[in-house]
């Protein structure tokens, strides 16, 4: 981070005469870095700068997509960070840079409640929705090619398989609007046992909304197992019955992602202090995981 860049930048949107009183790298920011900062007339913003050079290869307008998703983040009534500023192509700050405000809240990966926990997530999911917007990203699965790579990690390879050829087959119908796309435990914020933010929109688009229940079902199945993943999935459709239509094909898409494997344990868990996962137990959950949906499928 270029730091006096990053300090007039502050000057510009935010107003002349202040300076960087405190800045922290926050946790859980492995795509990008992400750091609050306090200014010396005691603002508080978040600042996220995107320097994967890859991701801008594949994605060159990260900055303005987020933006723009925050803006429709702001209409589902969820609460999520307020778009303050960006610099699109980084020409000011030497990186693409976001400038958002600060949402209170904790990550919690291991709940004293579970119950409540899942309710609360299917709850916030079911809200984002809800909302009607208009944008131009539109869904693409990450893994284009459906290439498997070497499948001996797993007890079941030819059932990946199995998998890998529903998804190459043709999509069911299904209904379409704003999703998230990256909706997970380690994106929702708690405060006094209750969501208080959502953050993390950068890969916001328009998409299918089993997308999000699927990537959501399999960060729940890596983290606790394939019972949690299915209490999450019970508690969204409880809420959404009247204008949701199931279909497990978009968590199998959503599955396949993980390839190629081996699956490693993410590194933004264990910065959130989650210590028990190992990378053989992520394989035996997610073999659980993949059997349990193919049992769900019905072609």
């Amino acid at each position: 981070m270029n730091k006096k860049l990053i300090h007039q930048w502050l000057e510009k949107v935010l107003g002349k005469d202040i300076h960087i009183k405190e800045m922290t790298q926050m946790k859980g920011g492995i795509s990008s870095p992400i750091y609050r900062i306090k200014t010396s007339d005691d603002q508080e913003v978040v600042l996220r700068q995107f320097t994967n050079k890859e991701w801008l290869g594949n994605c060159p307008d990260l900055a303005l997509h987020e933006a723009k998703s925050l803006e429709c983040a702001a209409k589902t009534g969820v609460p999520s960070p307020k778009i303050i500023a960006f610099d699109e192509k980084g020409f000011e700050t030497e990186h693409p840079t976001v400038l958002m405000s600060v949402l209170e809240g904790e990550v919690i990966l291991d709940p004293d409640n579970r119950k409540e926990w899942l309710r609360g997530l299917a709850q916030t999911l079911a809200t984002i929705h809800t909302v009607d917007v208009n944008m131009p990203w539109n869904y693409y699965t990450y893994n284009r090619s459906f290439e498997t790579g070497d499948l001996s990690w797993s007890s079941v390879p030819d059932q990946w398989l199995k998998a890998i050829q529903i998804v190459k087959n043709d999509r069911p119908h299904t209904e379409i609007g704003f999703i998230h796309r990256d909706y997970h435990p380690a994106n929702v914020l708690w405060k006094n046992n209750e969501v208080s933010g959502v953050v993390d929109w950068v890969n916001a688009c328009i998409g299918p909304r089993g997308v999000d229940v699927g990537h959501c079902r399999l960060n729940l199945a890596q983290l606790h197992g394939v019972d949690t993943a299915d209490a999450f999935l019970d508690e969204y459709l409880l809420l959404t019955k009247d204008h949701f239509s199931y279909h497990p094909y978009w968590e199998i898409l959503s599955l396949i992602e993980c390839l190629p494997g081996p699956p490693e344990v993410y590194r933004g868990w264990t910065e959130l202090n989650k210590s028990d996962l190992t990378n053989q137990l992520l394989i035996e959950r997610l073999d659980q995981y993949l059997l349990s949906l193919l049992n769900r499928f019905v072609e």
